[in-house]
């Protein structure tokens, strides 16, 4: 890899944790020369047969991923890598070529289905290592990062994904430049020295969102957060919140806790929002106590971004890590909340696939899930409305067995607690005649009779 003597030397395979300089470089562009390049003609450097990593979702590279789409009309046989992708790479590319994936979301959840996307399913996360479904050593990387600061480190903005493991493994490493990117602790850093080349965004990275809530699931919504924070959040918990419909609005019904810690995937709104107030201080956390420890942001809201930018108590690290089952377990008191698509009455949780159909994909629930069991006063909650509208009619999301094909995302001995609008099902410990009664308990009135002639008929139990 090229090192520029202006901002300074760093071996080729360092990724130190630097601290962090807000202050960026006024010249920066004249400093890094010939390696700032238009993203056409670093996409040049492509040919038939490359395998190309992309950093995820709010990571992803637009002006390098368009210049590529249009690349790809005169090369062939090129293997994308680009898991979340925030990019439309079938209606803008023209040509042969392989998207790989382990995550289908709203924007490739039809080519994924359709077989037009490799699709790899994958839940075991490994500190330092590239996930086996991605590249191990792709011949480019692309990923956006911040403009240098003064010393000639770049953030990786609001996302750190896999980015340094890449880096280091990728042949050529090329960065897209957004001078809106915020700054955090952590592994949220590279040197200029270890990017080959470099190229000026030309569009604001998308506004990622969560997916719009209808209104008869907002009073749903608001009342299943209370009931869990009520009754399974304690004061000192670290916790791991997941992005679903449910989860992801947990966080502003915590202002009453105290000393709360947060080690999660995604840092989801309103988690900085309860850091800036106190009730988030990390205080009583095992590992990495006083922080905030993420990965990548999920859904925040500018004012919530200039809370994190800058501030100590945020650190992003890789996602590899921070979902590494191993370093999960470690934490006292690790309280997963993650939202599922539908649980059968023993306790499986589907939250990847609804029968064969592939919806999204494993991410950490998996790992967080059987870490908060493992961890000591730890908890596994799965969060989920009870009934929702399908073509019209209103179906029960607590279902007597998962559909045919369904996979199974947490297996019902690492589920401690289901949480619907309707109270909470404690599974640990339980019979199956006790899970199907509590279970049953917390499903929507309107299917409860139905679930028990089931339960009847498929486990001979009668509740």
């Amino acid at each position: 890899m090229t090192a520029n003597l202006a901002f300074g030397i760093l071996g080729s395979g360092e990724c130190p944790v630097l601290p962090m300089d807000k202050t960026t470089s006024t010249d920066w562009r004249q400093r890094l020369g010939e390696r700032l390049a238009p993203p056409e003609d670093a996409m040049a450097r492509i040919g038939s047969g490359a395998v190309v990593a992309i950093a995820p979702f709010q990571g992803t590279p637009y002006a390098l991923c368009d210049a590529l789409a249009k690349r790809l009309a005169v090369v062939n046989d090129v293997h994308i890598y680009h898991p979340v992708a925030l990019f439309p790479w079938f209606e803008a590319a023209a040509g042969e070529f392989t998207l790989h994936t382990w995550f289908a979301q709203a924007g490739e959840r039809d080519a994924v289905n359709r077989g037009l996307v490799e699709y790899t399913p994958f839940a075991r996360w490994e500190s330092g290592q590239v996930p086996e479904a991605y590249a191990e050593e792709p011949d480019f990387f692309l990923l956006s990062v911040s403009p240098p600061d003064e010393q000639g480190n770049c953030s990786f903005g609001p996302g750190v994904w896999f980015s340094p493991t890449m880096i280091r493994n990728a042949n050529v490493v090329i960065a897209e430049v957004h001078d809106d990117f915020i700054r955090t602790g952590g592994e949220n850093s590279v040197h200029v020295s270890q990017i080959d080349h470099f190229t000026e965004a030309t569009s604001k990275p998308r506004r990622i969102t969560l997916p719009r809530r209808k209104d008869e699931e907002i009073p749903i919504v608001e009342v299943t957060c209370a009931i869990v924070a009520a009754d399974l959040i304690r004061d000192g918990d670290t916790l791991q919140i997941g992005v679903g419909t449910v989860s992801a609005a947990l966080a502003p019904y915590l202002k009453d806790k105290v000393d709360l810690g947060v080690h999660t995937e995604l840092i989801t709104g309103g988690i900085a929002e309860l850091a800036r107030d106190g009730v988030i201080s990390g205080r009583r956390k095992t590992l990495h106590p006083g922080k905030v420890v993420g990965s990548a942001l999920a859904a925040v809201g500018r004012d919530e971004r200039d809370i994190i930018d800058g501030n100590p108590l945020f650190e992003l690290y890789e996602f590899s890590y921070v979902d590494d089952l191993r370093i999960i377990m470690q934490h006292d008191n690790m309280v997963a909340v993650n939202n599922a698509i539908m649980v059968d009455l023993t306790g499986q949780v589907a939250a990847e696939t609804i029968g064969t159909r592939i919806w999204t994909g494993t991410g950490g629930q998996t790992a967080f899930a059987i870490g908060s069991s493992y961890s000591r006063g730890g908890r596994s909650i799965i969060v989920l409305p009870s009934r929702h509208l399908v073509d019209g009619n209103h179906v029960s999301r607590i279902v007597p067995t998962l559909p045919d094909g369904t996979v199974v995302t947490v297996p019902r001995t690492f589920v401690d607690y289901v949480a619907t609008e309707h109270g909470i099902a404690t599974l640990r410990g339980k019979t199956i005649r006790e899970r199907i009664g509590e279970l049953i308990a917390i499903s929507h009135p309107d299917f409860r009779a139905h679930l028990r002639r089931e339960s009847q008929r498929l486990y001979g139990i009668t509740v």
